[in-house]
């Protein structure tokens, strides 16, 4: 037998073992699935073709594979499809930048020039995530990669797109949208980033049109008073009563425009009079189009003031424009005051720009009667959401959804499949390019604009499988089981697969949406490179190895809204890997001469023996119910406190005697410690998978790999509560005895002498049954065990479930130090439990502190009396 090596390298084993797995095809799914237990599909949440991963991808990629691995070993025909999002608007942001350190720009290149350099860029980088996935672990099935540019994705494109429109859900309108004038092109309310910033409130005074004072408007956009259509009131507003149906003069351009009654308007805004420019605010265009208002573009798509502008203020930024407008207000004595205002600012998340409200002609879908059937769907519970919380957030969307902007004004796209005739006028929306027009012969152009990213990606789940032909895998994997992903995308994503699913195939894509906690580092910010509060999850693959990463990614991912991570927080899985290494270095010379590996029958078993086998089933039925209710971090502490607290620190102790002597008694001992390791390794292995396939090709060397090794099946016959609670007295009385030890300051190789009262007498007989065990893991020399008995002097004394425990210490320790010592640490504890009470008093602290501070507040000061009733019991024995 080859020695496993004295110190865990998850360096020398991860690339060695992922090769085995792919070239094994053990992440193929089947072309016709063969497993009468079905198919377990997932598809990846796809990332941008542009990204790296991060640690969202980590903890996402890591859950799906947990998921993944586990209904393999189950038995299931799995598919995890792998794919990248062609992100139209990330890869211009990337590319343009490179263009402009070239010194050109897209326009300089044309359409065809740009898209060439984007393919080969795409060529050169957007596989990266792919090899970095692959380093995590991902059991993706390779063979299937998708790339939503593709041409299988581009022909469910053109499907979706023109049912839609033959069903009269896709239009042609003119709406306000969020504009980037960097970007130049539409983007959705879901692609804006809100924030507030200081600025300024200009009272301006728009004079009556028929001479008096007029009205005084607030405003935090001057430079937009230029495309102003009228004023607006609240309708119950009495100051204003007299003004509405009549007109003002709106400044520095001349015009006349009327006062209108709106109850949109909010009475506490300003004065209570707010200007209206339909073409350059959501709020104002709805306004406008209820009073049919002129709609007057006043910036072009640069975000500079056009042609509809005054002509002193053509060619301006919003910026320049905005100063100048402000001097010529004060000059003209309009501007009544300036106060300092928070604003309320809409950036581009892309790059960052300010987003312009712009009027503008674009492709929309209809969205109401798609938004119907998948809220339906989701309340009969076709659908599930977990947390169940996430349902209101979907149900709210989806029951006030707007339109969708279709249409962004980009090349790298799905390009909108739709052709003009500037001869006859015609429009044509087709599957195929059209060569002529078919009413006059006449040549077409097609439409300039790509399609939003999104609508390709929430084709995703049944485009990948060849929709909408009739495939293999579209009627062996769609729908899918599950979706796991973030939160922030269920609009973006979620609720647009389902809804789209549903119209088009007339099936749901998934039947559970399993939306993990965002990631926060450790003071609470959202966790990003480019906010500098990131780090980058390879790095920490590099300095702990993969499975330290998945581990800690699941333990910590509870059903809570976000949680905390820092780098130290990976040493619990780094230090879990090592002592499932050294747990293996250990056991495996014992299991090196046994002719029967067999679990040891029943009455072969010692008492601690059957203890671990209940344990063992008791851990897998909390594992399974855990993995039921999508509660990962319980798979993961569940096999945690099992593995280190129970099967370690206790199993492996308390067998060591039997294994250091040998015979049949080690041998039963040797074969339990590895069925318990064998089937730990199996439930162990969805999170971490490198080191339990290697640890399982060890010590189970005929096993073959663990990667399609049976999950373990329930073991009701091993569940024994009689033993559990001996075996938990024994573990209390050792506990007991260690406590006193290292409150009293015995040196640790002083053996030590207990005095255990057992009152009732067949436990008194189990416990005298197991000296041994209590005599080498509490570092006993003697035992005295009675039914009743006083405290011996100068003893100290532990209370432990259904014994109690006294320890001699006269002759083990210096007893006047010890007190002396006692004294100190009971001062010290009277002041901490005094200020802690003091503390957890004070209303105002329990009123304004944070409800999860109070909890631990409260739970150290339960911990301090506690420590302090022990020391004053300890102190007892010094008279």
């Amino acid at each position: 037998m080859i020695e496993l090596a004295p110190k865990y390298d998850p360096h020398a084993l991860e690339d060695r073992w992922y090769k085995t797995w792919e070239e094994g095809g053990f992440f193929t799914a089947p072309d016709e699935p063969k497993s009468e237990k079905g198919t377990f599909v997932i598809v990846i949440p796809l990332p941008n073709v542009t990204g790296t991963l991060h640690m969202g991808h980590a903890l996402n990629n890591t859950l799906q594979d947990v998921l993944t691995r586990r209904k393999r070993m189950q038995g299931y025909d799995t598919l995890w499809l792998p794919g990248t999002d062609h992100a139209s608007i990330a890869v211009h942001t990337v590319i343009e930048k490179e263009l402009a350190r070239e010194g050109t720009t897209r326009f300089d290149m044309g359409r065809e020039k740009f898209l060439e350099y984007a393919w080969a860029w795409k060529k050169k980088y957007g596989g990266i995530i792919y090899s970095q996935l692959k380093r995590l672990g991902a059991s993706l099935d390779w063979t299937r990669t998708r790339f939503t540019l593709e041409p299988m994705m581009s022909r469910a494109v053109r499907e979706a797109f023109v049912t839609y429109y033959e069903d009269g859900l896709i239009y042609r309108g003119t709406r306000i949208v969020n504009w980037c004038p960097r970007c130049n092109t539409a983007i959705s309310d879901l692609e804006v980033v809100h924030e507030t910033r200081d600025g300024k409130l200009w009272y301006i005074r728009y004079p009556g049109a028929e001479g008096g004072n007029g009205v005084v408007v607030a405003t935090t956009r001057p430079e937009t008073m230029l495309g102003d259509t009228a004023v607006a009131v609240h309708p119950g507003d009495e100051r204003f009563g007299d003004l509405i149906g009549k007109e003002v003069v709106l400044p520095l351009t001349g015009r006349s425009i009327p006062v209108v009654a709106d109850e949109l308007v909010d009475p506490e805004f300003g004065t209570g009079v707010v200007k209206v420019t339909p073409a350059h605010d959501a709020a104002d265009y709805d306004i406008g189009r209820k009073h049919k208002l002129d709609e007057l573009v006043v910036m072009d798509k640069n975000a500079r003031m056009n042609e509809n502008a005054p002509a002193k203020y053509r060619g301006m930024t919003r910026e320049e424009c905005r100063k100048a407008v402000v001097e010529d207000l004060q000059l003209e004595g309009l501007l009544e005051t300036t106060k300092a205002y928070e604003l309320p600012a809409a950036i581009c998340d892309r790059c960052k720009t300010d987003i312009e409200p712009y009027l503008s002609e674009q492709w929309w879908l209809s969205m109401k009667e798609l938004a119907e059937p998948a809220v339906d769907v989701v309340k009969s519970g076709e659908v599930r959401f977990v947390p169940e919380r996430w349902i209101k957030v979907y149900y709210n969307w989806m029951e006030n959804v707007r339109d969708w902007c279709l249409s962004r004004q980009l090349w790298w796209g799905h390009r909108i499949p739709v052709w003009y005739c500037d001869g006859c006028g015609g429009v044509i929306v087709a599957r195929e390019n059209p060569t002529e027009c078919p009413k006059c012969g006449g040549d077409l152009r097609q439409d300039e604009d790509v399609l939003d990213t999104w609508f390709s990606s929430a084709l995703w789940p049944f485009g990948t499988m060849g929709w909408p032909d009739d495939t293999a895998d579209l009627r062996n994997y769609f729908p899918g089981d599950v979706l796991v992903t973030a939160p922030d995308i269920i609009f973006l994503w979620v609720a647009r697969m389902i809804f789209s699913a549903l119209k088009l195939t007339g099936k749901k894509p998934f039947h559970t949406v399993y939306l993990h906690p965002m990631i926060q580092d450790v003071e609470g910010r959202r966790m990003s490179k480019s906010l500098g509060t990131g780090k980058d999850p390879l790095d920490i693959v590099d300095e702990k190895g993969a499975d330290a990463v998945r581990y800690t990614m699941t333990m910590l991912c509870s059903q809570s809204q976000s949680f905390r991570l820092w780098e130290k927080r990976f040493e619990v899985g780094r230090n879990l890997t090592n002592k499932m290494w050294n747990a293996a270095r250990f056991l495996l010379p014992y299991l090196e001469d046994l002719d029967d590996r067999s679990l040891p029958d029943e009455d072969e078993r010692e008492l601690v023996d059957s203890w671990i086998l209940s344990r063992t089933e008791k851990a897998r039925a909390d594992v399974e119910a855990a993995y039921e209710g999508y509660r990962f971090n319980d798979v993961a502490n569940t096999l945690y406190q099992f593995f280190w607290g129970e099967y370690c620190d206790w199993y492996l102790e308390s067998i060591k005697p039997r294994l250091y002597d040998g015979g049949k008694a080690g041998a039963v001992a040797a074969r339990t410690a590895l069925y318990v390791f064998d089937r730990f390794l199996r439930l162990m292995h969805p999170i971490m998978p490198y080191i339990t396939e290697e640890l399982f090709s060890r010590l189970v060397p005929d096993g073959g790999y663990l990667i399609v090794a049976k999950w373990p099946e329930p073991a009701p016959e091993l569940t024994d509560d009689e033993a559990e609670a001996d075996v938990t007295l024994l573990f209390d009385i050792i506990r007991g005895v260690r406590n006193v030890r290292a409150e009293m300051n015995v040196p640790p190789g002083e053996l030590v002498d207990a005095k255990v009262v057992v009152a009732d007498a067949a436990r008194a007989m189990m416990v005298e049954a197991n000296l041994p065990t209590l005599f080498g893991l509490g570092r006993i020399k003697g035992m005295e065990l009675v039914a009743v008995g006083e405290r011996p002097a100068k003893s100290a004394v532990a209370v432990v479930g259904d014994a109690t425990v006294y320890v001699p210490l006269e002759g083990v320790v210096d007893l006047e130090e010890e007190k002396t010592r006692l004294e100190r640490i009971a001062e010290e504890l009277k002041l901490n439990v005094a200020e802690l009470e003091k503390k957890l008093s004070n209303e105002d602290f329990i009123g304004k502190a944070p409800k999860n501070v109070v909890a631990r507040e409260t739970e150290r000061l339960e911990e301090m009396r506690a420590r302090l009733k022990r020391t004053e019991e300890n102190l007892d024995a010094f008279g």
